[in-house]
């Protein structure tokens, strides 16, 4: 019953925000889609609670390509840009600022998490002309599903699944599957994978008979 009534709010709110995208994708056929996208944005972080959550869900969903409407992005948390894909699980915390990237299925986010569209968004070899005129690379980050990323955590590289970032580190580089990674700029810690199998290995020698 409560799993049926969730999926009736949510048709409501895809039917509620429907206009929106429909609003967006006017403004797409003239080529201003990106600023209108991100006021949007701006606007709909601002929205508080339940109601927050299910408008955001509901318009992302509409918007961007692939993404969930079973996702759940808390409050003062503003998407940059339009090409950002979120699976099915997905949660981000408040006041994140999630950049162009895909994130994979039942993946968790802190709060305040920043991902940036790669670490080429500005070139500055040239030191003759200011840095906001050189231009650079978008890149869309790729996070894994499964991932759990701690609260203040700044990624700039891909992330493989099943992977943990711990709170207020700076990634700068690809993170493998199953590691986690801490520190600025964010290093290898451990691996979950082989924590898991000495754990296993352990249980089976506790178990045999002697």
């Amino acid at each position: 019953m409560k799993a049926a009534l969730k999926t009736a709010v949510k048709k409501v709110f895809l039917l509620l925000l429907l206009p929106l995208y429909l609003l967006l994708q006017l403004f797409t056929l003239f080529g201003q889609s990106d600023s209108l996208f991100q006021s949007l944005s701006q606007w709909l972080s601002l929205i508080p609670g339940k109601l927050g959550i299910y408008c955001r869900a509901a318009f992302y969903h509409w918007a961007c390509p692939q993404t969930s409407d079973d996702i759940c992005i808390g409050f003062l948390t503003v998407l940059s840009h339009r090409n950002t894909t979120l699976k099915r699980g997905v949660y981000i915390g408040p006041q994140s600022n999630i950049g162009m990237c895909t994130i994979e299925e039942d993946t968790l986010l802190g709060s305040g998490v920043h991902i940036l569209s790669g670490n080429k968004q500005h070139l500055f070899d040239d030191t003759q002309q200011p840095i906001q005129q050189q231009g650079g690379t978008y890149t869309k980050i790729l996070i894994g599903r499964d991932c759990w990323l701690g609260n203040g955590a700044l990624v700039m590289a891909d992330i493989d699944q099943q992977a943990i970032i711990a709170a207020g580190s700076v990634v700068i580089r690809p993170v493998e599957a199953g590691a986690v990674y801490g520190g600025n700029p964010a290093r290898f810690i451990q691996s979950r994978f082989s924590k898991q199998s000495n754990h296993n290995q352990s249980s089976r020698q506790t178990v045999e008979p002697t």
